[in-house]
């Protein structure tokens, strides 16, 4: 259905895609997976024909694709951005709009938009009013919308994130489902190692710009540097210095600084995994090199654990237990700090 030769995607001096070669199959669910900045929803967006490479070529249903021909590439597929856009007015209207642009006949029309939200579980919200529904509800919404417009692809750009259990459950739901029965090919970018492996037959590790593996999920995921990589989620890369004592600084590009205890000079790439950081409402007097205050900006409910996202000036994966998760009230909005010993960073 798609396929990419040494696609490269530059912002200024920032590489973002660093040549890509990759091939979707038609009806197949294929994920990306790779922690954020890694260039995943600039992959998509070059898929989606959102935005045009740098280099390379671009191949859609065995024909190659030009700028002139980004039109129909974006009337065979449609995109599912991670922030939600909903229009100021009802359900009905928002999904209903692009198959009005599509002149598709009223019944056509009321039959579509009570169809997708059937399958996004919102059955009877035709008339509510979109901005006044929950973010869950909100996101399931916005997929209604592309699900409505039956386009041969569905690029899903972190189709669950900062979403609840429950609607991570319909929203994955409903992925399988369109899958299944309309032979939708669907491209997902995501995170979560464990939505790559439960939903798409084939996964590509994306780090850095650059594709690490593609294979099999299941086999994927058997990898120890990938499954290392796709479980740890806190990737990192930068410019490492040693001082003439003590452990090695990371510099990232925010300006943030990591200290480890590998002695290495140059560009680095690391990570630490999410269990290793100690997590709480003040700040901890320890000897631990590196403390960080952020925001939980994402919560996910893995049974007797719970993973947090934790915004910082960069995005940290955090893994503790339901218990803690409960006994310290945690919630969206809440200002913690992040301790990580430097013993805890690790380079790939």
């Amino acid at each position: 259905m798609i396929e990419l030769q040494s696609i490269t995607k530059n912002y200024d001096e920032i590489v973002a895609l660093d040549n890509i070669d990759l091939h979707i199959v038609k009806g197949e669910v294929f994920s990306v997976i790779g922690s954020n900045g890694s260039g995943k929803t600039t992959l998509l967006r070059i898929m989606a024909g959102v935005e045009n490479p740098t280099r390379g070529m671009m191949f859609f249903d065995g024909k190659k694709i030009d700028a002139e021909d980004l039109v129909e590439v974006r009337r065979k597929g449609t995109m599912v951005f991670q922030k939600t856009s909903l229009f100021n007015t009802t359900v009905y209207r928002n999904i209903s709009y692009g198959l009005k642009l599509r002149k598709l006949s009223h019944r056509i029309i009321d039959e579509r938009v009570e169809e997708s939200l059937n399958i996004v579980r919102l059955e009877g919200y035709e008339g509510r009013w979109a901005k006044s529904l929950s973010g869950g509800e909100q996101q399931r919404v916005a997929l209604a919308r592309a699900l409505a417009l039956k386009t041969e692809v569905l690029f899903l750009d972190e189709p669950t994130a900062n979403l609840d259990p429950k609607n991570v459950s319909i929203v994955e739901e409903a992925i399988m489902r369109i899958n299944r029965e309309g032979e939708t090919t669907i491209v997902i970018a995501t995170h979560n190692m464990f939505q790559a492996e439960s939903l798409s037959e084939r996964t590509a590790v994306l780090i850095g710009g650059k594709i690490q593996q593609i294979g099999r999920s299941k086999d994927i995921f058997k990898l120890s540097s990938i499954a290392d990589f796709t479980r740890i989620e806190n990737i990192f890369t930068g410019i490492s210095t040693i001082p003439k004592e003590g452990t090695s600084i990371v510099k990232l590009e925010n300006g943030m600084s990591i200290a480890t205890t590998i002695r290495q000079e140059g560009n680095v790439t690391l990570f630490i995994r999410p269990e290793d950081i100690i997590l709480s409402k003040e700040k901890i007097v320890s000897s631990a090199r590196n403390v960080f205050k952020g925001q939980i900006v994402g919560i996910t409910d893995l049974g007797h654990l719970v993973k947090l996202r934790v915004d910082t000036g960069r995005e940290f994966i955090v893994q503790i237990t339901k218990r803690s998760f409960d006994e310290m009230n945690l919630n969206i909005g809440l200002k913690i700090y992040l301790t990580f010993k430097a013993g805890s960073v690790h380079v790939v």
